[in-house]
């Protein structure tokens, strides 16, 4: 081997370091796959859909009402919808979505169970804090069981579900 050949080696060999470099921040910082388990995001999400979440988001931009995410919560990953942002006092009475009062359209609360906030230790949402439910209210492990989650704990924003190939659909 030559000067030559070693050059073009290295020349080879960094083209290759530099494009895994960049797939791991891309992985790390900005987007990262995840399967859904369970059926508590039932019909939006199902169990065995593949989703693509955006980490970049919430760093760029506040989390709003109704934003479908991924989360960690005692160890686990998990898919939810949040429902309730810091500063908002949440209630679900009679199947209608109650914000400081008011009421707000939401078309997934038809089996929804009476809720306040109270019933897990707040009045309002705490500082980056948010209140999380499943799309299927009547078979959902969330925030009226396992309380509020801080903003530390959501992943990103799920934008895409990429499988079932036949059901690719952009939130």
């Amino acid at each position: 081997m030559d000067l030559r050949d070693i050059k073009e080696f290295l020349k080879d060999a960094l083209k290759y370091i530099i494009a895994i470099a960049v797939i791991l921040i891309v992985a790390i910082y900005v987007v990262s796959f995840q399967e859904v388990i369970g059926p508590s995001m039932n019909n939006t999400l199902k169990s065995g859909d593949i989703t693509v979440v955006n980490k970049l988001v919430f760093r760029l931009r506040n989390i709003k009402r109704n934003e479908i995410v991924s989360l960690k919560k005692d160890d686990k990953i998990m898919v939810k919808r949040i429902i309730g942002l810091p500063g908002e006092h949440i209630e679900y009475k009679d199947n209608i979505l109650y914000v400081d009062g008011k009421k707000i359209s939401d078309s997934r609360s038809s089996s929804t169970k009476d809720f306040k906030l109270e019933s897990i230790g707040y009045d309002t949402i705490p500082k980056d804090m948010y209140l999380v439910l499943g799309d299927n209210r009547t078979n959902s492990s969330d925030s009226r069981t396992f309380g509020l989650v801080k903003k530390s704990d959501i992943i990103g924003k799920v934008n895409i579900r990429i499988y079932p190939f036949n059901k690719i659909k952009i939130f």
